[in-house]
C-alpha cells in the first residue's frame, strides 16, 4: 500500500496557515522534515541541490518542515519568531512550515523510522510518497532523487 502524507495543518514563517498536503504547490514536492534544531545542518546539505532541481524542473517545489511536539501558543510564538529572525529571505520563510503535532503519529503515518536525522520525501501532486532518504545528502541520493523526479514530472514512472 502506498504511503500518503497525512492531513495536517501548520503555519509558514510568513504567518500563513496551511493545510497539508492540499496546500503543497508542486506537481512534485520535496519535503525536508527535521525534528531537532541541530538538524538544520543536515537540511542545509540538501538545499543547494534541491534548488537546482526546482529550477530545472517546472512544477517542482520544496519545503522545510520543522516538526515539533504540541506546545502552548506563547511557546510556539517564541519558537516561530526565533526561526523567522534566523531566516530573512521571504521565499525561505514561505517554504518553512512549522508543524506542531503528535510526532509519533506523524512519523508512523509516513513510516519514518526515527527522529535521529532528517527525512527527505518526494511526493507526487496527490501527496503520495514516491521516494525517500534520511540524513545528509550523498551523491547517490542526489542522483536517485533526480531520477525519481524526472520520472514523476515526465510521467514515465517505472
Amino acid at each position: 500500500m502506498a504511503v500518503r502524507f497525512p492531513q495536517v495543518s501548520g503555519a509558514n514563517l510568513a504567518r500563513k496557515r496551511l493545510n497539508l498536503p492540499r496546500d503543497f504547490e508542486g506537481q512534485a514536492n520535496i519535503l525536508l522534515i527535521a525534528f531537532q534544531q541541530w538538524q538544520q545542518g543536515e537540511v542545509n546539505t540538501w538545499v543547494p541541490t534541491i534548488q537546482k532541481l526546482e529550477a530545472a524542473y517546472p512544477g517542482v517545489r520544496y519545503y522545510e518542515l520543522p516538526t515539533i511536539r504540541p506546545l502552548n501558543r506563547l511557546v510556539r510564538a517564541f519558537i516561530n519568531s526565533g526561526m523567522r529572525a534566523g531566516i530573512p529571505d521571504r521565499l525561505a520563510r514561505e517554504r518553512t512550515i512549522t508543524l506542531y503535532l503528535d510526532k509519533d503519529a506523524f512519523r508512523q503515518a509516513l513510516e519514518l523510522s526515527d527522529e535521529d536525522h532528517i527525512h527527505v520525501l518526494l511526493l507526487d501532486g496527490e501527496g503520495q510518497v514516491r521516494w525517500r532518504a534520511r540524513g545528509v545528502l550523498s551523491v547517490d541520493n542526489a542522483h536517485a532523487l533526480e531520477d525519481q523526479l524526472q520520472q514523476l514530472v515526465s510521467g514515465t514512472e517505472a
